[in-house]
């Protein structure tokens, strides 16, 4: 076989390749995953960078191309041919250099149809059509060399074409994260189809990718989470909340993640508390426009609770305690002056307590307080002294009442009761100035003894003139029990004759 036909193998052979490169770049970038018949030619593939790679090395010696069988080289006698050769004869040495470097085109050569492989998997003409083009290009280039058994030119261009591979396989991860963004924005967007591109591409990447994959079912989902979450914003618009949340919600069980989604739940919900604040609010509002303090409390608590950090709530509660305070405050005040009004001082004593115990600081109910204690404190004084009459025969007594009399009617003010003590113990005490004759009757054998007066002695009848009250007169008698009188002296009557005198002798016991 002839050198010329050893060249036109070679060129068939990588005819093939190219060929081969240009149909699975045109494929790749027409389908959307690799089909059977991509997945036998990789193998196909894979089994011939292995051969070039562990094979070729060892008989290489023996063939020229990765097919051909090395030509055996032989001398022609130019002039017992007579003709003249076209062509010079390959020196051993020149065969050998070209036999290795075509050795080390096929070796790049074998990486460079490894890497392809890898890539078509990851269909890379989708992703980087123009990158791999170029890339292929090189290789078309040193394919034209290898042809033209250039192998030291088809060597440089099938590294350059490798390194270009090897580039775009270093690129996945960069280009994975890129898809993965522009997906996960196009969600953003709205944009569905975009997005479901874009997390395509990154399962092709990655198949593994859980956030691709979960973008992917997004993207799928996102026309029907559209057009719920229009559906509920135009119930919110017309004030049917329950129902805009209801669909609301069933945009977000759809798409857990969609923000607008979730925000417009969110929103919704925030609504209908707020509509809820506001009615109970309006009820608290209500009920302390009609007086009813309670029921306004008991609604601003109601809203409280609702919102617990709610100033509004907290105020109108505070609003509403000082006004139900102000009323009571008034309400005590009132009752205080009516019974101080009708002299109840003990009464109107209780009702400043009372106002004095929602506010301490009131003016009124201290400077009423201090007066209507006061007033009761007189006003006991002089009834007790209207009421026991018989203790003024007492000098201290008598001195005593005669301070509270002049105390009451220096007070100068209006008042029926207060004006019928005084004038009641006017008349006591002027009566008790008055002696009233007392007879005093004895047996002329009993001492008599009257406290208040002195010993009197033993006499049968004796008349004294004592100031109205009461008196104790004791007699003794040596033999008898002693004997006491307690009788009373009245007002501007003559009393009563009083006995004194000793008749229970004593029995001795041991008597001789």
């Amino acid at each position: 076989m002839d050198e010329n036909e050893l060249k036109r193998k070679d060129q068939s052979a990588l005819g093939a390749w190219s060929t081969q490169g240009n149909t699975n770049s045109k494929a790749s970038a027409a389908r959307t995953g690799p089909s059977p018949v991509v997945w036998v030619m990789m193998g196909f593939l894979g089994l011939i960078a292995l051969g070039v790679i562990f094979v070729l090395p060892g008989i290489v010696e023996d063939y020229e191309l990765p097919f051909t069988p090395r030509a055996e080289i032989v001398e022609t006698n130019v002039q017992s041919a007579g003709r003249t050769p076209t062509t010079a004869a390959i020196s051993p040495f020149e065969e050998a250099q070209r036999a290795k470097q075509r050795q080390e085109a096929q070796v790049v050569l074998a990486s460079l149809l490894e890497r392809q492989a890898a890539l078509e998997e990851l269909e890379v003409a989708v992703w980087a059509e123009p990158e791999y083009a170029a890339a292929l290009g090189f290789a078309k280039l040193g394919d034209e060399s290898y042809r033209s058994q250039a192998f030291l030119g088809a060597t440089t261009q099938y590294e350059n074409a490798d390194k270009a591979l090897q580039g775009l396989q270093e690129s996945v991860p960069q280009v994975f994260a890129a898809a993965l963004a522009q997906g996960q924005q196009a969600l953003v967007d709205g944009a569905a189809k975009l997005a479901a591109e874009q997390f395509t591409l990154a399962l092709i990447l990655e198949p593994a990718d859980t956030g691709a994959r979960t973008g992917l079912r997004r993207a799928g989902s996102l026309a029907d989470v559209k057009r719920l979450v229009g559906e509920a914003e135009d119930l919110r618009d017309a004030s049917r909340l329950d129902e805009a949340l209801t669909i609301a919600q069933s945009a977000v069980a759809l798409d857990g993640a969609h923000e607008q989604a979730m925000s417009l739940v969110g929103a919704i919900r925030a609504q209908i508390a707020d509509n809820a604040f506001t009615r109970v609010m309006s009820e608290g509002f209500t009920a302390l426009q009609a007086g009813e303090s309670q029921s306004a409390i008991a609604a601003f608590n109601r809203a409280l609770a609702m919102r617990p950090n709610s100033t509004q709530a907290q105020e109108a509660i505070t609003q509403t305690r000082d006004q139900l305070a102000v009323a009571q405050i008034n309400a005590h005040r009132g009752a205080a002056e009516g019974f101080a009004g009708q002299e109840q001082w003990a009464a109107a004593v209780l009702g400043y307590d009372a106002a004095l115990g929602i506010d301490a600081n009131l003016v009124f109910a201290i400077e009423g307080k201090n007066y209507a204690q006061k007033r009761a404190q007189l006003d006991t004084l002089l009834q007790s002294a209207i009421d026991q009459p018989e203790r003024l025969a007492d000098t201290a007594v008598y001195a005593q009442v005669v301070q509270v009399y002049y105390t009451g009617r220096n007070l100068n003010v209006d008042g029926t009761r207060l004006e019928s003590q005084l004038n009641e113990l006017e008349a006591l005490l002027d009566k008790a100035q008055v002696p009233v004759e007392v007879q005093l009757v004895s047996d002329n054998q009993t001492v008599v003894t009257l406290y208040q007066v002195g010993e009197l002695g033993k006499f049968n009848q004796q008349v004294l003139s004592l100031k109205p009250g009461k008196y104790v007169a004791v007699g003794t008698r040596s033999g008898y029990r002693d004997v006491r009188e307690e009788f009373e002296v009245g007002f501007g009557n003559r009393s009563a004759p009083v006995t004194i005198a000793c008749t229970d002798e004593i029995v001795a016991v041991n008597r001789r």
